[in-house]
């Protein structure tokens, strides 16, 4: 896919309308949401540390799907072609920061992804995590080539393939963020 020629204001003011539709998304479903269940705990207690678990929030829509951000029109006239970019409403579930928003039931390993981009949040912080969200896009060129989204596919395969073998998904996250892969 090619994707317009930005300029380096253009790229942070992107990441700065990212991180306020996230923010806004966080405030707007928080309210609606819910804890994780004993069971949803009992199966993430052996790869995240507890205050994720107790912080996080799901909420499972039913007859409606999450919108695309408002900025989109902005992208288009700066030269993306919008449908290459992200469609909200076509993803399983959506992480805005502590508040996991999902179009389907959770399943383990939807949930586990999603706990992955919770402490990546946590790791990086709002503003710094829509940055690296955006600069993967633009650097890889698809969703699938974000490094946070590579990050979070492959802890979650690696528990999906072996979710008895326990290990640390805030230690992997802060292993990438040592070695600069985000």
């Amino acid at each position: 896919m090619t994707l317009p020629k930005l300029e380096e204001s253009q790229i942070t003011q992107i990441a700065a309308w990212v991180a306020e539709y996230i923010d806004a998304q966080r405030q707007g479903f928080s309210p609606g949401a819910s804890n994780l269940d004993t069971k949803q705990k009992a199966v993430m207690q052996p790869f995240f540390p507890a205050s994720v678990l107790d912080s996080t929030k799901l909420v499972v829509l039913s007859g409606q799907h999450v919108s695309n951000p408002p900025f989109y029109p902005k992208l288009k006239e700066m030269g993306f072609d919008l449908a290459a970019v992200p469609d909200f409403s076509q993803m399983g579930a959506i992480t805005f920061v502590d508040t996991v928003v999902s179009h389907e039931p959770f399943s383990d390993g939807l949930l586990f992804h999603e706990l992955v981009h919770v402490v990546q949040y946590e790791k990086l912080g709002l503003n710094h995590f829509a940055d690296k969200y955006v600069r993967g896009f633009l650097t890889g060129g698809s969703y699938e080539a974000i490094p946070l989204e590579k990050n979070a596919y492959q802890l979650g395969a690696r528990f999906e393939a072996k979710p008895t073998e326990a290990f640390s998904a805030e230690d992997e996250v802060e292993e990438w963020i040592d070695f600069g892969l985000f």
